[in-house]
């Protein structure tokens, strides 16, 4: 009985009902559509596209008294089918990219009809919206993302559009949380928009959302902060460990290539530049400046491969150096008590601060013996008598005494000088130098193949100014608090 009774009641309601006309056609006032929204999750919110999607329950809520009726019965749930027999608003989203009602069991609406001709329309909605963003701090930025809600046909003079309940127009889901972000404030209000057509009644509703930037100090901040700092693990490096602290370096330096294209994987090609960019520069700028740095220490200190200089070239004529062959014959006797030499051409000397290297012909009862033709002594020069090498004897105190009574300041300003011009008399001797140590003799053990002053500055000037640097880019971008308003929201 009660089925029929409704029945008759929709049978009679739709008798003169014209679908097309708006309830309050032919009144002079506009038909008001009261909106709210139930929301049951959200996200993803893409930076690459610059949208977001949620699952809501949209509500609408308008009078048609054409639809009034009297009886027991308070309200009727109706059939969807009565959509398509009855006015309802064309509602749409203005930033709205790809909507979907859920029909899964069944198309997932709901129709109320009142006796008073209150309509209750109901639906569950995935809406993905637009969201324009402004990552300049990426990724410890706040982002502030719109839904915009209007007629797309009816103008402000026809259809006007207000929020339920303006304390409870937009409500959660208890317990509903954002992977990435947190939702810090929600602000909606009504305004007219102008289009080409008219003015047209919207509603727009904001979700100001804070990002979670601990993903981003596991998986990039913190291993880009270790690469550099290991990186520094070559200035206590031996100079001459020429491959291991390239290797280092540039390790590091394709390890942060691998961060920084990883990270930009899920972001837009901005035309400007993150706050994540400017830190993976940084790094990058330390790990290079950390291999520049050893390319000074190499260029200026490095003496060679500490072998020792055999080469045709590197050996001098002693008629170069202003001794004859009797002179260098006699040391040669009263050292080895060899026979002198027969003529300049088979004595050659290699000098450096501390010995004199000469090669000379073995004595008669050696040859044949399978040593070698000519055999090397070393000649120690600062302490061989002066009545050996009067000569030598006098150029090594003169060497002496400049050496003790040049300032190291400018001592090290001069080599600087040389190392720059490319001095091959210099170079030369350098890598005499070093040879000398690495057999273990010669006063230049003291500085020869030392801790580099580079890299003694380098150990303290990179770890300050990098602590520096990450204490102000923390707080310019830590501690940065963007403010929401209206006028800075984009529609």
């Amino acid at each position: 009985m009660l089925s029929r009774n409704i029945s008759s009641i929709l049978e009679n309601l739709l008798k003169r009902y014209e679908q097309s006309q708006l309830p309050t056609h032919g009144q002079g006032l506009p038909t008001v559509v009261r909106t709210n929204i139930l929301i049951r999750s959200m996200g993803p919110v893409s930076e690459l596209d610059m949208d977001y999607s949620m699952d809501c329950y949209f509500r609408q809520y308008w009078r048609d008294k054409r639809l009034s009726f009297q009886g027991p019965i308070k309200s009727l749930s109706l059939s969807i089918k009565m959509l398509d027999k009855i006015w309802r608003p064309d509602t749409y989203f203005y930033n709205g990219k790809h909507s979907h009602i859920h029909t899964i069991t069944v198309p997932n609406k709901l129709l109320r009809l009142d006796q008073d001709g209150g309509i209750l329309y109901s639906m569950r909605l995935t809406i993905k919206a637009t969201c324009p963003m402004e990552l300049k701090n990426f990724p410890m930025d706040r982002q502030s993302c719109p839904l915009i809600i209007g007629s797309y046909g009816y103008t402000n003079q026809q259809l006007v559009y207000e929020w339920q309940n303006h304390d409870d127009a937009v409500s959660f889901v208890p317990g509903m949380t954002l992977n990435q972000f947190d939702l810090i404030s929600m602000m909606h209000r009504n305004f007219t928009s102008t289009r080409r057509e008219g003015d047209f009644s919207v509603l727009h509703v904001a979700f100001n959302l804070k990002r979670h930037t601990g993903y981003f100090l596991i998986q990039v901040y913190v291993p880009c902060i270790l690469i550099v700092v290991l990186s520094w693990v070559s200035f206590w490096i031996h100079r001459e460990a020429t491959s291991d602290r390239v290797g280092l370096c540039v390790t590091a330096v394709l390890t942060l290539s691998t961060i920084s294209l990883d990270s930009r994987t899920d972001l837009p090609k901005v035309k400007y530049a993150t706050a994540l960019d400017w830190f993976l520069l940084m790094s990058f700028l330390y790990c290079i400046a950390t291999l520049l740095e050893f390319a000074g220490v190499h260029y200026f200190t490095k003496l060679g491969s500490g072998e020792f200089p055999r080469l045709e070239d590197e050996w001098e004529d002693v008629g170069a150096l202003g001794f004859s062959s009797g002179e260098i014959a006699d040391a040669a006797e009263a050292s080895d008590d060899s026979e002198p030499a027969n003529s300049d051409s088979d004595v050659f000397v290699f000098a450096d601060h501390d010995a004199l290297h000469c090669e000379l012909p073995l004595p008669a009862e050696l040859n044949g013996s399978g040593y070698p033709k000519h055999s090397t002594f070393s000649c120690p020069i600062y302490n061989a008598p002066a009545h050996i090498f009067p000569k030598l004897s006098s150029h090594a105190s003169t060497m002496e005494r400049t050496t003790q009574t040049e300032p190291p300041a400018v001592s090290r300003m001069r080599q600087m000088w040389l190392c720059l011009k490319g001095d091959l008399k210099f170079r030369k001797q350098r890598e005499r130098d070093a040879a000398a140590e690495k057999s273990g003799q010669g006063r230049g053990a003291s500085y020869v193949n030392s801790i580099s002053l580079i890299d003694q500055v380098a150990r303290v000037a990179f770890p300050m100014t990098f602590a520096l640097f990450n204490l102000l880019y923390w707080l310019a971008y830590g501690m940065y608090k963007k403010e929401f308003s209206w006028s800075m929201i984009k529609a």
